[in-house]
């Protein structure tokens, strides 16, 4: 068991981190029906695009400041329930502006949601804008434009998500220039969908510090090497990819290998009501399925947290308290 651990996270998706309990009250108070997007596990859906017309329906029924402060102080409280100590919320302001509501708005209730969790639970928590891919290439640069003009302490990563089979990972490179130029970290989505070339793409032209997902970085052993060399993080969804097929099974999957080769990876739990899962759910896996030991998986928590876009002093006293509890 796994409850005991402290735990961190930097790859999760905001609207993604929706419980479907929370989705059905907000269609209530809309006067929407979702019963088609949900089945008696959760949401319905049966392949990635599929996937990602779900995720927008259900990002669609929060359309205020308010709204976004409850959804995100609610998945951060759910965090904190089981002794997470930090989260990277990856969020899209252009969503915002798509519905009506603001990307200034909608910012400003993920803060404040941050916020009021961080008062109650003591958790903390950042925020990666990212730009979605299948929106194009002048959608993910305004993202980063975004990202820039903001100068909000709590945004201080930068992140592509989305079909991962559309464009060149070079369409995008501008984007990334621009946040890195604002001083934002880097991460990027690759080696999920598409193979290790994905992967070899973005090392090559956005040099990112981390790379969502990653997993598929197994098939290139020259890859898995340059990874090792270069100190990438991976930020690895164990449950995302079974039920996204990536790899058949827990057994097949490439974490345990990308582990033993020296790469630096850690625990994250991407979207986690669509898939069935939760953080505490990955760190469960991680332990009795993969078969890790505390002290490993203690150690994926201080990859996550040393890979963390966040300033040297916050790093050190989560990294404190991890070492405390790792050795209580």
């Amino acid at each position: 068991m796994t409850a005991h651990l402290l735990k961190a996270e930097i790859h999760c998706h905001i609207e993604g981190a929706t419980p479907p309990s929370l989705a059905q009250a907000q269609a209530a108070k809309y006067g929407l029906d979702i019963s088609h997007l949900l089945d008696a596990d959760g949401y319905e859906w049966s392949d990635f695009s599929e996937f990602l017309v779900c995720y927008d329906a259900v990002a669609a029924l929060f359309r205020t400041a308010d709204d976004y402060a409850l959804l995100t102080e609610t998945y951060l409280g759910e965090l904190a329930g089981y002794n997470t100590i930090y989260s990277e919320i990856i969020v899209s302001p252009d969503h915002g502006d798509r519905i009506g509501l603001g990307a200034d708005a909608y910012l400003a209730g993920i803060c404040d949601g941050i916020h009021a969790a961080r008062e109650k639970t003591g958790i903390e928590a950042r925020i990666i804008v990212t730009g979605e891919r299948h929106f194009g290439p002048d959608s993910v640069i305004a993202a980063a434009d975004y990202a820039k003009r903001a100068k909000n302490p709590l945004v201080t990563g930068f992140n592509m998500a989305g079909e991962e089979r559309m464009g060149r990972v070079a369409d995008y490179a501008r984007a990334f220039d621009i946040a890195r130029d604002a001083g934002l970290g880097l991460t990027i989505h690759a080696g999920e969908v598409c193979g290790a070339f994905s992967v070899s793409d973005a090392l090559d032209l956005v040099h990112p510090s981390r790379i969502g997902h990653g997993v598929r970085a197994i098939e290139d052993p020259a890859l898995v090497e340059r990874l090792v060399e270069l100190g990438t993080v991976l930020e690895v969804c164990p449950g995302s990819n079974i039920a996204l097929k990536v790899f058949p099974d827990f057994d097949s999957h490439s974490l345990r290998a990308l582990k033993a080769a020296g790469v630096r990876v850690c625990l994250n739990s991407d979207d986690p009501p669509f898939f069935n899962t939760s953080l505490m759910q990955e760190y469960e896996i991680a332990s009795s399925v993969m078969g890790f030991s505390d002290a490993e998986i203690n150690g994926m928590t201080r990859t996550a947290i040393e890979a963390a876009f966040v300033d040297e002093a916050t790093r050190g006293a989560l990294l404190a308290r991890l070492d405390a509890a790792a050795t209580a």
